[in-house]
């Protein structure tokens, strides 16, 4: 793992999304534990349960994997802002993804949430991800 590790949840999820794992083992953390519980309550993720080894945290995530007619619709993320690279942006001009059906993930003043819950709260951040 390096040093960014949203990109490295986010790619973990995307490698097992791609090789039709049903598990995927996370890094626990603050800001991966939230981001986990957004895409719970997004329907992108079935269930989450923390397990320790020794004295490492890890979070098991179960993947959702829906089925189409042409075969497996794959989960689309995407990292938006990175270290070398902070995207920013206020509550007007947050992007819609897919005309709404697809989510952005902000890290605000509030603590990390979707792009919906930022437009009701009338407040701006980072822009972590787009999930779709």
């Amino acid at each position: 793992m390096g040093r960014d590790t949203i990109a490295d949840i986010l790619t973990s999820i995307r490698n097992a999304d791609m090789d039709k794992k049903g598990t995927v083992r996370i890094a626990s953390t603050n800001i991966t534990e939230n981001i986990v519980k957004i895409l719970l309550r997004e329907g992108f993720i079935e269930n989450v349960r923390k397990h320790q080894e020794s004295n490492k945290k890890f979070l098991v995530s179960t993947l959702r994997h829906r089925k189409t007619r042409k075969g497996i619709y794959r989960t689309i993320l995407t990292r938006i802002s990175r270290p070398g690279l902070r995207i920013y942006s206020n509550y007007q001009k947050i992007p819609k993804i897919l005309g709404g059906m697809g989510i952005v993930i902000l890290s605000t003043s509030r603590g990390i949430m979707t792009d919906r819950e930022a437009r009701l709260e009338k407040i701006g951040g980072e822009i972590l991800c787009y999930i779709y």
